[in-house]
């Protein structure tokens, strides 16, 4: 299960997912910093482009738009560079969150501890060594990480950084 999130993007209401909201954020967020601050209008020029390409490839108003439709949609509108000379002056930039995913390659149940030791960094052996002698002698129920596998989402497949190995 993925949290969505409804938009507007070019005066048309998307749906989009956790994962692709990110991407699509971070990539106009790129490209505002490529253009002068003072040109608004290419900048709505190419949200109206973005909403024309999602409008070709949701087929129905309850599809969600993936990670995969914004990867697709990055490639056909092109790089931030192509927007011109990154700016130097600093500007607000929205914080991106990093996400807590179930590992798809550093698993043994659920991927739950391959996940935490990816998202802090750590050996998910050692990950696993805790929560096992937390389950057996701490306290902790096996109850956690069954709530932990319903609410972690499990990591996108096309994720840029899953070929990460601890």
């Amino acid at each position: 299960m993925k949290e969505t999130i409804n938009v507007n993007i070019g005066s048309l209401s998307f749906t989009l997912d956790r994962d692709a909201y990110d991407e699509l954020r971070t990539y106009l967020d790129e490209i505002r910093r490529h253009l002068p601050e003072e040109d608004h209008d290419t900048l709505n020029d190419i949200e109206g482009r973005i909403a024309e390409i999602l409008s070709g490839e949701v087929r129905n108003p309850m599809q969600v738009v993936t990670y995969n439709m914004v990867m697709r949609l990055k490639e056909r509108i092109g790089a931030p560079s192509c927007f011109g000379e990154e700016s130097h002056t600093p500007r607000p930039i929205s914080p991106q969150k990093s996400r807590i995913y179930r590992s798809r390659k550093e698993r043994i149940l659920a991927g739950i501890c391959g996940g935490l030791g990816k998202h802090f960094d750590l050996d998910p052996a050692l990950i696993r060594l805790v929560a096992l002698i937390l389950i057996f002698f701490g306290g902790v129920s096996v109850w956690l990480y069954i709530i932990l596998w319903l609410l972690i989402p499990e990591e996108p497949l096309d994720n840029p950084f899953s070929n990460k190995q601890h």
